[in-house]
Parts: C-alpha cells; structure tokens; sequence
C-alpha cells in the first residue's frame, strides 16, 4: 500500500577491513558499505537507487562470481526486474554472507550450550545481546545435531534482516557512521528491504548446495532468482530510475530520496516496490517474500530475547519514540515504524507499506 506522504536518505551499511575505501567511496557514490559482522563478512559498496552521479548500475550479465573473501571479479551496482523493482546487488551479497555468518554463529552456541551471546555490527556502536532459553528437555535429546542445525538455518536469517531493519532505524534518526555522509538519504529507500531479504533467503539455498561451495553456489542462485524476477538491461534500470526523477527523488550529488518502503514484514511478507511503466515489464506483478521468522526455533522448544542497546548520541530520540528506554525488536519495531511513518508525512514523504 503507497501512501502519499518529499526530502533528504542513504542504504544500511558498514565496514570492516574496508573501512577507509567506503569512507571514501561514500561521499562519491551517494552509497554506502554493506553489513558485516565485526568477524563476520567483509564490506561492500551499496547505492541508493537514483540516477544520479557515482551511482553504479550493474551490467546483469557481468555480475561475476560472488567473493565472501575480496575479489576483483566480483561486480555489482543496481539493477531492475519486473518482479522486484530495483535491487542493489551488493545488499543481496552482503546480506547472504551476512546470514551465513548467522547461521554459523547461532550453530556454535547452541553446540556449546550458550545461554547468552552478544555482538556488534562493524561500524557500529549498537550492542545486541541475544538470550536463549532450551527446551525443558535438551538434556535428554538425542538428536541434538539435526536440531540445532534447524534451527540454526531458521534463526540466522531472522537475525540478519533484523540487523537491516535496526541499521535503517538509525540512520533514520540520523546516527553518521563514518562521520560526515549524508546517511539519512538511504534509510528505507524503495530498494533496501527487499535486497536485503533476497540476501538472507539465498544464503540458504547457497548453504544448501552440496554440489558447489558457497561462493558458486551463491554465484548461481542470485543468477538463477534474477532471472526469476525478470531481471532487464542495465538501460532499463536506468531509464526505470529516471522515471521517477522530481517524483521519488530530487536532487543530483545528495539526492533527496522521497519515495520510501517501510515494509519489514509484520504481516508475514515483504513486497518490493514497483516502477510503474519500466520498459520491458508491460504486466509486471510484484512478487513478495515472506519474511523470517523464529518458527523453526520454538517449534523445538526453543525462545529468545533480543535487546539491542543503542549507545548512540541519538539514542535519546529513539527511547522517546519507542516509549522505552530498553529495545526489543519484537515490541518496539512496530512502535518506531508508525513514528518514521509520520515522520515522513510531514516531510512530504510517499511510502510503501
């Protein structure tokens, strides 16, 4: 649902070994690092999907292979599908390995009978700190293995897109993570959410594929869901972005982004938004994914808790638009979402929904 609500954003992303190129790269590409865990996957460049200077559209039959580990050879920017609008290549990659590192992370600490876990996200101050509660009958399972291999798969995809989500709410409330770009103009930008899922989604196919390792199984999963999607030339996805020039974003160097996706799933999917008219998607239906969920973990038994401690300046506006001094993703999401909605009404805003 679009809601006519227009002014100022930029995508959810971090940095770690990269940390000075995308510091760099930001001010020049209206762009940002992709999510990395502090051990986790390295950076990526991501872009806010405008056609505007230094943004990158990808060439979608010169993607190259998909590198968790730097690689020249690995190629990426924006492009558009039928079914899913634009879609920032890197978003898809980072977010992939990003759940992956999940998976892995969640696997070790239910091996090793871990109550309580935390972690940062590199470039970021945000601690979350992660509480599992076990079936009553753990002790007793014989078939501790598969199950946490379960739920592990399940859990690592709902962590990782709850790390976007969370990014997106900072950036929105104007948290500067390198310091001096001008960040606010990606929060929730029309593209954002959906890459981001796609991500988690294909991690899992990727981990899945016991016929490849998990950079070419990766390499030929995003290939073969573009294609899915109706992916289109790099022209269109250009034309599609000028399309909506003076409509969803003004502004050239540091557009204004004022076209908006707040979808993070609560009602059980995520829907990408649409180009109306792109060339080359005359009957162009959106196609929505569901979103994660920890199913798979209680169906075992199992619970968690999920707090995340802000430490940022602005942390004082995000306890006054939540209500709470302490953030539970589950309670306060929902809370800080109708806040940004009416935010950006007033700013002029349109947002999906």
């Amino acid at each position: 649902m679009r809601k006519n609500v227009s002014k100022n954003n930029w995508p959810l992303k971090y940095s770690i070994l990269m940390k000075a190129v995308c510091m760099g790269a930001s001010l020049l590409t209206v762009g940002g690092c992709g999510l990395t865990g502090l051990t986790g996957p390295r950076a990526r460049l991501g872009y806010i999907p405008t056609a505007t200077p230094g943004v990158v559209f990808a060439d979608p039959d010169n993607l190259g292979r998909h590198a968790s580990v730097y690689s020249p050879f690995e190629n990426s920017g924006l492009v558009y599908t039928c079914g899913a609008g634009h879609l920032d290549i890197d978003h898809i990659r980072g977010n992939a390995d990003l759940t992956r590192h999940f998976i892995s992370r969640i696997r070790k600490a239910l091996t090793r009978g871990q109550e309580r876990f935390s972690y940062k996200l590199s470039g970021e101050t945000s601690r979350h700190v992660i509480e599992i509660t076990y079936p009553a009958d753990w002790d007793s399972r014989t078939d501790k293995e598969q199950i946490i291999e379960d739920v592990a798969f399940g859990t690592g995809p709902y962590l990782a897109f709850d790390a976007t989500v969370w990014h997106e709410i900072l950036t929105w409330f104007g948290v500067h993570f390198m310091g001096f770009e001008p960040e606010f103009n990606s929060a929730f930008s029309w593209e954002d959410l959906y890459s981001n899922l796609l991500g988690t989604r294909l991690a899992v196919d990727a981990l899945n594929d016991a016929a490849h390792d998990y950079d070419e199984a990766m390499t030929l999963a995003l290939d073969a869901v573009l294609k899915e999607l109706g992916i289109q030339p790099r022209d269109t996805a250009i034309a599609a972005a000028k399309k909506v020039e003076g409509t969803w974003y003004t502004g050239n160097l540091v557009p204004d982004v004022t076209m908006r996706n707040f979808d993070i799933g609560m009602d059980g999917s995520i829907t990408p938004t649409l180009i109306e008219g792109a060339a080359g998607c005359p009957d162009a239906k959106a196609v929505p994914l569901p979103a994660p969920t920890l199913e798979r973990l209680k169906h075992y038994g199992f619970s968690i808790t999920h707090e995340i401690r802000p430490n940022v300046f602005e942390q004082g506006a995000i306890f006054k638009a939540a209500g709470s001094k302490r953030i539970f993703p589950e309670i306060h999401y929902p809370i800080l979402l109708e806040y940004m909605k009416q935010d950006a009404e007033q700013r002029g805003y349109q947002y999906t929904e």
